[in-house]
């Protein structure tokens, strides 16, 4: 039986990952900080099979403790303070973090394996796959981005991101470490974070349809981003970790779609015009914000055979529908 460990796992993609392993046979490890973390109770009723080690990415014994602990086939890495404006809030911890914690879990997965730098990939050493960002990209001058972008992020994040991406790509090509970076597109689900604007915008949709709320403030309804399904994008995760040889690739659409177009898609899935009900709020807007993110896929369709199963208006439909039902039994759970 095959083991995963997966750091961020409580998080969007980290439970669709656990899922989607342990349905492919995997005994799977979630990799938590801290025996307090409130969204372990939420893990262990959606992924009861699921076991669970403690640590930290700032801490780099307690990630050695992990990998020596779990013995892993493979690692993937989705932890992150991916929250755009909380990385310039706290720049330092998102650095230490999303980007030195990198740097730790590739020398754990280096310690664990026993890889002194002979420039080779060997067969049976462990695999890692660590998320990285189309925010690398920033506002990049192609009209879409591939593998071969040049790299110009613009927040602490992307910053902290591409730190980590040329990290993965020196221990592959210097040491011979089997270690790839998926450069992820926007991705969500209904499990995604009520602070990113998808989310913000079926809940709010929801509200509005049940009379909760009248009105939903967003910031600008003109930015274009490529938005995907998360339970789509883990399957390709798990696929660049079974190739021959170690590679980046781009994970997206290939299509993308204004903050607008999401609005619009999610009042009509409720029959109500988005103008009556959408105000924008100057205060909401980003001083520095990429406008435009559309991938290139045609590598991992080309070298994986991935491509998305759910589109746009599939994937903003299921999220208004799962939060009508939630917000509909909570007002219902309010009357007793």
């Amino acid at each position: 039986m095959k083991r995963a460990m997966i750091t961020g796992v409580t998080g969007q993609d980290g439970s669709y990952l656990a899922e989607h392993l342990l349905a492919e046979g995997y005994e799977v490890w979630g990799f938590v900080h801290g025996q307090a973390n409130p969204r372990v109770g939420r893990v262990r009723q959606l992924l009861p099979d699921i076991r669970l080690v403690y640590g930290d990415l700032t801490d780099a014994k307690s990630l050695l403790t992990a990998v020596d602990h779990v013995q892993p086939h493979e690692v993937y890495n989705l932890a992150a303070v991916s929250f755009i404006p909380v990385s310039w809030q706290h720049a330092e911890s998102s650095a230490e973090v999303t980007g030195l914690g990198v740097l730790r879990l590739l020398e754990a997965v280096r310690s664990f394996n026993g890889i002194t730098g002979s420039g080779a990939v060997t067969s049976g050493q462990t695999r890692l796959f660590q998320a990285s960002s189309s925010e690398i990209f920033g506002n990049a001058a192609e009209p879409s981005q591939s593998e071969s972008t040049a790299f110009q992020p613009i927040s602490p994040y992307g910053s902290a991101k591409l730190y980590g991406h040329l990290l993965v790509q020196h221990y592959r090509e210097s040491l011979g470490m089997y270690a790839v970076s998926g450069i992820l597109f926007n991705h969500e689900s209904p499990r995604r974070d009520q602070r990113y604007v998808s989310r913000k915008v079926s809940l709010g949709v929801a509200k509005i349809k049940l009379g909760l709320e009248k009105k939903l403030r967003l910031g600008s309804l003109v930015t274009r981003r490529d938005w995907g399904f998360a339970g789509d994008y883990v399957q390709a995760f798990s696929l660049m970790l079974s190739q021959e040889e170690p590679t980046d690739f781009v994970i997206g659409t290939g299509v993308s779609h204004s903050v607008e177009d999401l609005v619009e898609s999610a009042f009509s899935q409720v029959d109500l015009d988005w103008r009556d009900h959408v105000t924008c709020d100057s205060s909401l807007l980003r001083s520095i914000d990429i406008s435009v993110l559309t991938a290139d896929p045609r590598k991992a369709r080309r070298s994986l055979g991935w491509q998305p199963t759910v589109n746009f208006h599939e994937l903003v439909a299921m999220m208004v529908d799962s939060d009508l039902r939630s917000q509909s039994a909570e007002s219902d759970a309010d009357q007793f």
